[in-house]
């Protein structure tokens, strides 16, 4: 007995009819897969960074403010937010030594096919944040009565 109505030309390999999905669904789903490893990437480095020892990573306060993946998994460009960062230079050599070390780690941790080759971006939103802060806390606006 067929279980697709009876239609011999729609028997999928295991003796049912396989209904074709609309081409947005596999979009949309491979979006909502990219963003949940972004979002687990980030998650895992921000708990990473915090274990690294080397004093050219350690220079201030340290957030993942975001993680882009290709759609093949094989590079991760990790945007980091550094605040009281002293030699950005120093930072970027200290992040390209652990860089081996996060790639393991994070392969550990999340169990992908491919652990993506993880590359650092600096982000200066949190710095930019704070000067802007800042700024806006020293406006002298008189008060109107």
């Amino acid at each position: 007995m067929l279980r697709n109505g009876g239609n011999p030309d729609h028997i999928g390999a295991w003796g049912f009819c396989a209904v074709a999905q609309p081409a947005e669904w596999t979009i949309t789903m491979a979006f909502n897969k990219l963003e949940r490893i972004n979002e687990d990437i980030q998650r895992v480095l921000a708990s990473l960074l915090r274990d690294i020892k080397d004093p050219r990573v350690k220079q201030g306060m340290i957030s993942v403010t975001g993680v882009s993946t290709t759609g093949d998994l094989r590079y991760a460009k990790a945007y980091l937010s550094v605040y009281g960062l002293q030699s950005e230079k120093e930072f970027k050599k200290g992040l390209k030594s652990a860089a081996g070390y996060l790639r393991r780690e994070l392969g550990r941790a999340l169990n992908l096919r491919y652990t993506p080759e993880l590359i650092f971006e600096l982000d200066n939103s949190i710095e930019r944040g704070a000067r802007i802060n800042t700024l806006l806390n020293d406006l002298e606006i008189p008060e109107d009565d």
